[in-house]
This record gives structure tokens, C-alpha cells and sequence, in this order.
């Protein structure tokens, strides 16, 4: 099959844009897009506030964005009164040691965890994500 495009990023809802992309920097060791030489808020090419921000993945690959929305709440997962439409996997070689990382950058391990070989996770604004035992 031939395809129309190609996957270029996940874009996630957040009230900080900037905030939300150094915590999945650091998970992901990527760097950020118009990071602030002291913190937010960024500013685009204009001189406004920026509401959004990106990571650059290694070699221009997939990667992930993040935009600032008025009145953000958070989804709750599970459930579905303010579900969480889609969600992130990392692979990790080790849960325990990743774990421990991911609690030291500002996420939260989610009091629900369904399986053994992967752990659910919530970021600094309640977006869920997923550690995977690669």
C-alpha cells in the first residue's frame, strides 16, 4: 500500500507548554525547541507568548509537541467523564530504575496498574503514559 503521509508528531494539551516539554526532555533525553534561557514563558519569532513548543528527536524522527489550551483539565484514567483519548509508551530496560527516575523529574505512579510488564504513569499535568519492560 502506498502511503499518504508520513507520521510527523503527537501533540499534547497542557496549560505550560514550555514546562511540560522539559519534563519530556527529560525522559527522553531530546532536546527542546526554543527553550528559555530562564525558564518560560518561550516566545516565538514575534516576541509573543509561544503556545507550543516541541521536542527534536535524534535524526528528524517522530516527535512530540506540546500546546497551551485555556482551561486545561486533566483526563482521568480509567474512566471516561474526561478520558485521556490517547497516551504515550517508553520502552525501558528496567521498570524499577526508570521508575525511579520518572518520580524524580515530577510524575506520578498511577494507583491503577493492569499489567506486570508495563507501568502506568501520570505527568506533571495528568497525562497518562506507560513505562514498557522492553
Amino acid at each position: 500500500m502506498t502511503a499518504i503521509a508520513t507520521f510527523a508528531l503527537v501533540a499534547l494539551d497542557c496549560p505550560d507548554p514550555a514546562a511540560l516539554a522539559r519534563f519530556y526532555s527529560a525522559v527522553t533525553g531530546w532536546e527542546i525547541d526554543r527553550e528559555p534561557p530562564d525558564g518560560p514563558p518561550l516566545e516565538d519569532e514575534d516576541g509573543e507568548q509561544s503556545d507550543w513548543v516541541q521536542l527534536r528527536a535524534p535524526g528528524g524522527g517522530a516527535t512530540i509537541a506540546f500546546q497551551q489550551v485555556e482551561d486545561y483539565r486533566a483526563p482521568e484514567w480509567p474512566g471516561a467523564e474526561h478520558p485521556q483519548q490517547a497516551h504515550i509508551d517508553f520502552d525501558v530496560p528496567d521498570l524499577d530504575a526508570a521508575e525511579e527516575r520518572l518520580l524524580g523529574i515530577g510524575a506520578r505512579k498511577h494507583e491503577f496498574q493492569p499489567g506486570k510488564t508495563f507501568r502506568v504513569y501520570l505527568d506533571p499535568v495528568g497525562h497518562p503514559f506507560c513505562l514498557v519492560l522492553s
